[in-house]
C-alpha cells in the first residue's frame, strides 16, 4: 500500500495540512498510521465528510420552515 503525507492529502482534498492532521488525530481517516511526528495516509483514502458543513446546512434548513 502506498502512503501520502498530510500536506499531500491537503493539496489533494483542497484543505489545509493542519486540518488533515486534526482529522488523523480524530481517527476520521481510515487506514492512517502515525510515523513519529508524521502521518502516513493511504493514497486511496477518501476525504472524510465535513461535519461542520452539514451542521450549518441543517440549521439553515430548519430556519426556513
Amino acid at each position: 500500500m502506498e502512503y501520502i503525507t498530510a500536506k499531500q492529502a491537503g493539496e489533494k482534498w483542497g484543505i489545509s495540512e493542519r486540518r488533515v492532521q486534526l482529522l488523523c488525530e480524530q481517527g476520521r481517516i481510515n487506514g492512517v498510521q502515525r510515523l513519529g511526528k508524521a502521518w502516513a495516509i493511504p493514497q486511496n483514502a477518501a476525504k472524510p465528510h465535513d461535519k461542520r458543513r452539514s451542521l450549518r446546512t441543517n440549521e439553515e434548513d430548519k430556519s426556513d420552515v
